[in-house]
């Protein structure tokens, strides 16, 4: 093995996805993240702005989970807390509505939050590379991805709410629990890939 390869990649920092109830939609992400970033030292969380505290991933959520082999064991649902988007480095949430409520009960947080719609389209095509030249080693590399997203935002068609909100599929049949994952699936790559620092 190389020198090169022997190198450490750079810290990834902490991820924060947020929904609703922290049942269906950001649990989902979060663990997809995991797997997707799985090699990294990312730490992967997720909490919910009306959170079913304590409860264990949707049935179907866990099921779309366990289809494309992603861990589920573990869960617990979190009510999301100011000192939560203090210590996360990036934020995505799965609607609009979510990502208004991260900022309204943290506004500091604005600069690091975004759907994971808007992340996606705000990361693909970016120069990373360049970013990480150009970065303080120290600083998370999550926190540097959020810094070229925001960067961004003047360079993209804002999505509507009915592109970039993540369905709910609360309550509701297999169909919806495939349609959200769906959604996330044509995403969430596209994040993980930006995610995954280059090798310092």
């Amino acid at each position: 093995m190389s020198q090169q390869a022997d190198r450490p990649s750079r810290h990834v920092g902490t991820v924060l996805v947020i929904c609703t109830g922290n049942v269906c939609r950001s649990p989902y992400i979060e663990r997809r993240l995991r797997q997707l970033l799985a090699g990294t030292d990312a730490v992967v969380e997720s909490a919910g702005t009306r959170a079913l505290v304590g409860s264990d991933i949707e049935p179907g959520s866990s099921a779309a989970l366990s289809a494309v082999g992603a861990d589920v064991a573990g869960f617990a649902s979190r009510q999301l807390a100011r000192a939560m988007l203090d210590d996360a480095d990036i934020v995505v949430t799965a609607t609009q509505q979510h990502r208004g409520d991260a900022v309204a009960l943290h506004p500091r947080a604005l600069r690091k939050t975004f759907t994971i719609g808007e992340l996606a389209d705000l990361v693909r095509g970016a120069d990373l590379a360049a970013a990480a030249g150009e970065a303080p080693a120290d600083v998370p590399w999550a926190a540097v991805v959020a810094d070229v997203a925001r960067g961004r935002r003047g360079l993209h068609r804002a999505r509507p709410a009915d592109e970039s909100d993540i369905y709910d599929p609360y309550g509701r049949g297999s169909a919806a629990y495939a349609r959200m994952s769906h959604e996330i699936e044509s995403l969430v790559g596209v994040v993980a890939e930006a995610l995954r620092p280059p090798a310092i």
